[in-house]
């Protein structure tokens, strides 16, 4: 990695909930856990220092507010004053994974919204990241209030605003209809193949026959399309072959390079490996201002996430940094 000095008083904040999880995993386990921020708060603290400070935007219910701080407080450099319960709503949900990557989830309790009010505590953050997982917790409007009052880089987890609940709680994929609406509140903007499907209707605006996948050329476009409304980056997971950052290169044009998945000897668990992925790609892009260098650690992250079911499986930032060396190669 390129040497990078360390500056102390750095900021982050998450905005997102945090679910109880009831998981089953592709190979019958099954367990409860918090998840979500969680994650992100967690992936960030490996990689930041002790005098640096993460802080969770979250709501929550009552029962979950103690042992919820209780996990966070042994992290020494989260904050977790942003984690509240006045509304006694939190998110509560199911995952069942019928293979590694796919699951069928259902939301059986949820979050009141984090509104414009909820984040005037993190508007002095360096980067503030957002990780909904369905379409209600953090609006456009939350959004263009930290623009017009906060200097922050904003990471945006399309997971949310791809994400709606049915009637009977059954989370289902969402047309990303209004996303131009969202883009100019957008600087880093992260999804996976699906959330692209549901993002790109094309220039005439109308719903693909199978919009699930998008070809390489289709994902390129989509990216053209949010760089020219406003947005820094546009980087996409891509399962077993790593993740694609699209960007502006030096004339202008859309600049687009893939990077490799880094390997993991067995996968335990992927929940929470997007929300990883966001945390070391905003911890990246922090440290470096380079989004290649940035999906490097978000690829890192998510993968250390995958290789156990706990909190511990980040490892430090000289460990992760060593894990990206070997995958990678030295950074010119």
């Amino acid at each position: 990695m390129n040497d990078v000095k360390s500056q102390g008083g750095r900021k982050v904040a998450v905005l997102g909930p945090i679910p109880r999880d009831e998981v089953v995993t592709h190979a019958g386990e099954r367990f409860e856990k918090y998840g979500c921020v969680l994650y992100t708060a967690a992936a960030l603290s490996s990689l930041l220092d002790a005098s640096d400070t993460i802080v969770p935007v979250s709501h929550v219910r009552q029962r979950d507010q103690g042992p919820v701080k209780q996990i966070l407080g042994s992290f020494p450099n989260i904050d977790t004053s942003g984690i509240t319960s006045q509304a006694d709503q939190g998110d509560v949900v199911e995952l069942r994974y019928v293979d590694q990557n796919r699951r069928v989830e259902r939301q059986v309790s949820f979050m009141d919204p984090i509104l414009p009010a909820d984040v005037d505590q993190v508007l002095d953050a360096d980067v503030i990241v957002c990780v909904p997982i369905t379409d209600y917790e953090v609006g456009q409007p939350t959004l263009r209030h930290i623009k017009e009052h906060s200097d922050a880089t904003v990471v945006v987890d399309a997971h949310g605003p791809t994400t709606t609940l049915t009637q009977d709680g059954e989370r289902r994929p969402r047309v990303w209809a209004d996303l131009d609406v969202w883009l100019p509140y957008i600087d880093i903007l992260k999804m996976n193949l699906e959330e692209a499907g549901s993002t790109w209707l094309g220039e005439s605006a109308r719903v693909a026959e199978d919009p699930l996948r998008l070809s390489d050329e289709e994902l390129r476009d989509l990216a053209r399309h949010c760089l020219d409304r406003g947005v820094g980056a546009v980087c996409v997971t891509l399962d077993e072959r790593g993740c694609v950052a699209f960007y502006r290169d030096g004339s202008g044009g859309v600049a687009g390079e893939f990077l490799d998945r880094i390997k993991v000897e067995r996968v335990v668990d992927t929940t929470g490996a997007g929300d990883s992925f966001a945390g070391g790609l905003a911890y990246g892009y922090l440290a470096h201002r380079d989004y290649i260098v940035a999906c490097q650690y978000g690829n890192a992250m998510g993968a250390q996430r995958c290789s156990g079911t706990d909190l511990n499986v980040y490892l430090s930032r000289e460990a992760t940094e060593r894990q990206i060396r070997a995958a990678y190669g030295p950074q010119s």
